[in-house]
């Protein structure tokens, strides 16, 4: 690396390292700037919404006012009237009544009140500007309502309340009716304020008019009538409740999560907005900010309340933000895109100085590399002149670079080679192969030839031809190819005379393998003829019973026949056949014993294999008194094997157990049974004293026995060995813990095979 890469790694590395701190810093400059700007313009965008509300409210507060002072002074004017004043004194008159009625209807009409309605002192309306509806006032008693005890106190009494008759909201205004001075009934004027709902539209501000008690009596949203802007105490629950003043309505106050009051007494609330009570999922419920500013009505008990939405704030907070994220980051691209502009200048100046410097060392690497290659390069022009050539092409054909330049490049080849290259110089080859690979002779200056792999190809410069000539020695290549065929010949001719030698042994091993195969198999018969040697006392006792048997019925029945007495000499007859069948059946299974098997696995019953071994056995058992205690279930087990071989191992562990119990009164042996997936287990269990450890390991060795003198081969156990292992499985042979000698047979299982009909 040269001084100038290093100048500019140096230079680039500290300004990489600070990038992560200037982007961290970058970033927490954007969210001060946006809480600052988010601060400031909320604050602007509240003060705005505040000053558009209240004068909204003021204007509102101001026409609900002027309505309310049109009807207060119209009581105290009907007070005085003499038709109200005689109905007073002639309660009894109907006629007096009935002048009443028409003139307050007269005055509701013409003023435009909702009811005018006059009361005794007992509270009874006597006379009604409704007297000829179905609900009329007339016969019902308002004594209950706070304006009607507040006239009857001697004061002019105002009271906004749901009617009890009617059941439509207004604000009444009363006043005591005097006789000689004595207050004698009360006048109330009901006036209508529904139409003031009606007259506001603004989607974003909402208008409300409360109560005393707080109590939302008018508003532009229906669904807020009749709630409180806070939750009512009980008393005053109590007391509202009393006075029928909202009949039946349900005084709940409005869902207001949050407040925060203003110094100058607005506040910012959450309201949420939907049912709560049968929605548990509060789908349909959401959540709205208002700014609530509200003001008193003077000398009405009401006040006007003014919800705006947050809602202009939020978009104006929003656009705000966005346009300061515009802003902000346009500026900051603006800054990255100097400083990108200034670090190319920078870079393309470095990358011209380090291009200029690499040139040069490409240059000089590149003469190197040409001067200090093991091959010789030789340049030549569009006609096949010799222009430049290597140090190493001069040690090849012992030219220096000035004699040759300038001369035809045939001159260094053998004359054989010099047509196929020159071929390629001159024309253009029709199969567009750019470059030329031979193996040629060349020609060095003292005319001695040399093998050399000659590679010619193309290359242009300044838009001319040239060719590129490159040259190895092969002169030692050649040398190692002709004494690696010389080699390989030996060696061919090396391993025919070991295949053949490999072919004669392999003809003299099968020979032996089938001779072992036999050897084997004669062993193996031979033993089952040593086995059926040691049982023949055994079956010579077995037959002699049925001879001695036959011989007697036979002579029996000839006396019988003799005496005419064919019957009995037929029933003779028949023990004599049962005689022989049994005899049969004795001498069967040893012959099946003795018989050379097949070989060929198949599967077999573990039942079959126990029933064809006792067969054989059961009459050396008898003579014995030896038991063999089988476990259940061998029927359903099947194992992959030869039921020959198997019976003639079964025979040979049981022999051998039987053996080792011949000084034993009342000898046991167990059979056990443990099968799997992958094996099945058959162990031979003895009572017997056991095998001495020293043993264990040449139990199986042929000719190896324990035995007395005369009992046997050694040979019992080996071929067994070999039988299991030929069969897929193994045997082995241990003592038991509890005492004796335990051999283990293990087999492959196999599923019950299917009979077809």
């Amino acid at each position: 690396m040269n001084d100038t890469q290093r100048t500019s790694q140096t230079s680039i590395s500290p300004v990489r390292a600070q990038r992560p701190v200037a982007v961290i810093l970058l970033l927490l400059l954007f969210l001060f700037l946006m809480a600052q700007v988010s601060v400031l313009v909320r604050q602007q965008a509240i003060q705005d919404v505040k000053l558009r509300s209240a004068a909204d409210m003021n204007r509102y507060t101001l026409s609900l006012q002027q309505k309310l002072d049109r009807y207060k002074d119209l009581p105290q004017l009907l007070a005085s009237h003499s038709e109200l004043l005689n109905a007073l004194l002639h309660q009894s008159d109907a006629d007096a009544r009935m002048r009443a009625n028409l003139y307050l209807e007269k005055v509701n009409t013409t003023i435009g009140t909702t009811d005018a309605y006059l009361m005794n002192a007992a509270g009874d309306t006597i006379s009604a500007s409704n007297w000829w509806q179905e609900h009329t006032f007339i016969g019902q008693n308002f004594s209950f309502r706070p304006y009607y005890r507040q006239a009857m106190a001697g004061h002019a009494g105002r009271y906004f309340a749901l009617g009890t008759t009617s059941k439509k909201r207004g604000y009444f205004y009363s006043h005591p009716v005097r006789i000689a001075g004595k207050i004698a009934g009360v006048i109330a004027v009901k006036i209508d304020l529904n139409d003031i709902e009606g007259d506001w539209n603004d989607p974003l501000l909402d208008i409300l008019v409360t109560d005393e008690d707080g109590i939302i009596v008018i508003s532009t949203r229906p669904e807020w009538k009749f709630r409180t802007l806070k939750p009512l105490t009980q008393p005053d629950l109590y007391r509202i409740v009393d006075s029928l003043r909202y009949g039946v309505q349900e005084l709940t106050s409005l869902d207001i999560l949050w407040r925060d009051k203003g110094p100058d007494g607005s506040q910012l609330i959450t309201l949420v907005e939907g049912s709560r009570q049968s929605n548990p999922s509060l789908d349909g419920v959401r959540t709205r900010h208002y700014l609530l500013q509200s003001s008193p009505v003077p000398n009405s008990g009401l006040s006007v309340a003014v919800l705006a939405s947050m809602k202009p704030v939020e978009q104006r907070v929003f656009r705000a933000l966005l346009l300061t994220a515009i802003i902000y980051f346009a500026l900051l691209l603006l800054v990255l895109f100097v400083l990108a502009r200034n670090r190319i200048t920078q870079e393309r100046a470095l990358f011209r100085q380090r291009e200029l410097h690499a040139l040069e060392e490409n240059d000089a690497r590149i003469r190197a590399i040409i001067d200090n290659t093991q091959a010789g390069l030789i340049t030549l022009d569009g006609q096949g002149r010799i222009e430049s050539c290597n140090p190493t092409a001069e040690k090849l054909f012992h030219y220096r670079e000035e004699d040759i330049r300038g001369q035809y490049f045939s001159k260094l080849l053998a004359h054989p080679d010099r047509p196929v290259c020159w071929q390629h110089i001159t024309t253009e080859p029709d199969d567009g192969t750019r470059e030329l690979h031979i193996e040629a002779a060349a020609r060095r200056a003292d005319q001695s030839l040399f093998p050399i792999e000659l590679t010619i190809g193309r290359m242009a410069a300044n838009d001319e031809r040239h060719f590129i000539v490159t040259i190895h020695d092969i002169t030692e290549r050649k040398q190692q190819e002709t004494q690696l065929q010389r080699a390989q010949l030996l060696l061919e001719s090396r391993v025919e005379q070991r295949t053949q030698d490999l072919t004669l042994a392999n003809a003299r091993l099968q020979q032996e393998m089938t001779q072992h195969r036999q050897t084997q198999n004669e062993l193996i018969q031979t033993a089952k003829l040593a086995v059926l040697g040691q049982m023949s006392a055994g079956i010579n006792h077995e037959l002699n019973q049925p001879l001695t048997a036959i011989r007697s019925y036979a002579d029996n029945g000839r006396v019988f026949l003799e005496r005419g007495r064919p019957e009995r000499a037929l029933a003779n007859l028949e023990e004599i056949s049962q005689l022989t069948e049994r005899m049969a059946k004795i001498i069967h299974p040893l012959k099946e014993f003795a018989r050379i098997s097949s070989g060929a696995p198949e599967p077999v019953c573990l039942k079959a294999v126990r029933d064809g071994a006792m067969s054989i056995l059961y009459g050396q058992l008898d003579r014995q008194s030896v038991s063999i205690h089988w476990p259940a279930g061998l029927e359903h087990v099947y194992v992959l094997g030869d039921i020959l071989r198997l019976e003639q191992v079964l025979v040979n562990l049981i022999g051998n157990a039987m053996q080792a119990l011949e000084d034993q009164p009342g000898g046991r042996i167990d059979i056990g049974l443990e099968y799997s997936d992958d094996a099945v287990q058959l162990s031979v269990r003895d009572s017997g004293p056991g095998i001495s450890p020293e043993y264990l390991e040449h139990l199986f060795e042929p000719f190896f026995t324990t035995k007395k003198a005369g009992q046997g081969l050694g040979l019992g156990l080996s071929i067994s060995h070999r039988i299991v292992e030929s069969l897929g499985g193994c045997l082995r042979a241990s003592n038991h813990p509890d005492g004796g000698a335990c051999f283990t047979l293990v087999l492959r299982p196999v599923s019950q095979p299917t009979i077809t009909e």
